[in-house]
């Protein structure tokens, strides 16, 4: 698989009827591995390693419905007290990041209400900070890690 733009993590590996799987530890389970799904395996690293988020906090690939359609999320991480606190949307990381992802991102926060977003292809990484209120966001360098959050609330 391609080198992304993270730190180097160690993930298991297996083989079953001609496809390389890989182990998700949130839904604790192996899962095909595609280029979508490197790319969202190292940022719940990123998220667990490098912001110290709990696997708890942490959920992947879950079923919601918006506008009466079914949709799927990539990443979601919870605060302690329930509230949404992020949402990531990964692409893999031949699809470049567009105004059209981001409107996805936007259509899944006006249901999930989160307080940050990443929109990530592997490569380039992009973090923002909802304005619930006026429906905007403000582009930041990197998003908190979870010390920062549980001081905040």
């Amino acid at each position: 698989m391609q080198k992304l733009n993270f730190p180097d993590y160690s993930f298991r590996f297996k083989n079953s009827e001609n496809n390389l799987l890989v182990f998700d530890e949130i839904r604790k389970k192996f899962v095909v591995l595609t280029p979508e799904e490197w790319v969202r395996i190292h940022v719940v690293q990123f998220l667990m390693v490098e912001k110290n988020y709990p696997k708890s906090l942490i959920n992947v690939e879950k079923v919601i419905k918006i506008n009466g359609l079914t949709k799927r999320y990539d990443i979601v991480v919870f605060q302690p007290n329930g509230t949404i606190f992020l949402v990531v949307e990964c692409k893999q990381p031949n699809v470049a990041i567009s105004q059209t992802v981001f409107d996805q991102i936007a259509r899944y926060n006006l249901t999930l209400k989160a307080n940050y977003l990443m929109v990530t292809n592997g490569l380039n990484h992009y973090f923002c900070q909802m304005d619930l209120e006026k429906e905007s966001y403000l582009f930041l360098k990197d998003i908190p890690s979870y010390n920062a959050i549980t001081k905040s609330s």
